[in-house]
């Protein structure tokens, strides 16, 4: 199981009464990637056991909970392993909704607020529902200059990716906040090539300056010179 003990996976437990919308439980989705609070995600939704959850939480304004896959597939399959949750996600909150057909919704969330699931339920149609508590948010950091070659080379980075139209879901200028620790290690977090276990292990962390260290770090072994990048 991709999980430490740190990140204990939130198991099966058939007590979670079914109304994934009470005020002690938030609806899941769970993915085989890594929602980082401040981070965009598109999604498609098909699966009959997300469309009705989506689509009453855009109505309602409301956040789901966003996990990462310890063990599964993000579509339900025959046969498929059982899935198994990481403990630590992110609340996303729905920015853009559009049927695309009947049976599908293409919707944009921005990752907000960490949380840890305390219980996890699967309702009998598939969906994924928990008892959780709120993590506290990143506390503001400005980033040290011995770390600033990683703040300069991710504006220098998404100011090419604008430039030349990336399709890749980048943060609103007035959004971005290049001297703050956790965004910027968040950000770069998101693009670099990591396996899934080390970006949850990333997002879980408490302390976004060690979360910058440790992405600065990565950096560096993938190759990519963060000082001329």
């Amino acid at each position: 199981m991709a999980c430490d003990d740190n990140e204990a996976a939130a198991r099966y437990r058939p007590t979670m009464a079914d109304d994934p919308f009470s005020p002690d439980t938030l609806p899941l989705f769970p993915l085989g990637s890594v929602l980082f609070p401040g981070g965009l995600l598109p999604l498609q939704v098909f699966e009959v056991r997300y469309l009705d959850m989506i689509g009453r939480c855009h109505r309602a304004g409301q956040p789901f909970g966003v996990v990462a896959l310890a063990q599964g597939h993000e579509v339900r399959r025959p046969g498929a392993a059982d899935e198994q949750l990481h403990a630590v996600g992110t609340l996303a909150h729905i920015t853009r909704l559009e049927q695309a057909q009947p049976g599908l919704l293409l919707i944009e969330c921005r990752g907000e607020q960490r949380f840890r699931i305390e219980q996890a339920s699967q309702l009998k149609h598939g969906l994924w529902v928990a008892s959780f508590s709120l993590l506290p948010p990143d506390p503001a950091v400005g980033v040290p200059e011995h770390l600033r070659h990683a703040a300069d080379a991710l504006r220098r980075i998404h100011d090419g990716l604008r430039t030349n139209g990336s399709a890749l879901a980048l943060p609103p200028v007035d959004a971005a906040d290049y001297g703050d620790c956790a965004w910027v290690a968040n950000r770069w977090c998101e693009l670099l090539p990591l396996p899934l276990a080390t970006r949850q292990q990333l997002m879980a962390l408490d302390n976004p300056l060690l979360r910058l260290e440790l992405a600065a770090d990565l950096l560096a072994r993938t190759g990519i010179d963060a000082g001329s990048a």
